[in-house]
């Protein structure tokens, strides 16, 4: 495989994880987040199970097998209410945007044109969810340092 397939590959399979974390968020932010807020919560949730399913076929199609989903992961901050429930999707949001933004710098074509689309729903979702948009979506030299990837759970 050439060097660059092998950049992209780590790519997706980085984005693979992100999703597989983000449906796990979901799954949390779903069971706290308040009725006004359920159907957004449901809405991203089925989104980010379409990506990882699309994400898991990349994956092979670059001749790979798909890394699967953790039983458990971390969650950067304790969730017991509505509010950490929004802050929550936030930060699953903005980790998406910035996996997605290397998935952009790493691939071409197609994917890079789904990456990019799915940076954008990743920085909208955010917005959302924050009350507020950011300078500089997905750019890790823009984030919080309280920001840390989704890790798993040992």
């Amino acid at each position: 495989m050439s060097e660059a397939k092998d950049e992209e590959l780590k790519a997706v399979q980085a984005a693979l994880g992100a999703e597989h974390a983000a449906v796990y968020g979901y799954g949390v932010v779903g069971a706290r987040i308040g009725e006004g807020r359920r159907d957004e919560a449901r809405a991203a949730y089925d989104a980010h199970r379409a990506r990882r399913d699309a994400l898991q076929r990349a994956v092979r199609d670059l001749g790979a097998e798909p890394q699967p989903a953790d039983a458990a992961y971390a969650l950067p901050f304790p969730v017991p209410d509505a509010p950490a429930a929004a802050r929550l999707a936030t930060e699953l949001e903005d980790r998406l945007a910035g996996v997605y933004s290397d998935l952009v710098r790493a691939s071409s074509g197609h994917r890079r044109d789904t990456a990019a689309r799915a940076l954008r729903e990743a920085a909208v979702r955010a917005a959302r969810w924050r009350g507020g948009s950011v300078a500089f979506p997905g750019l890790a030299e823009r984030t919080s340092p309280a920001s840390a990837p989704a890790t798993p759970k040992a």
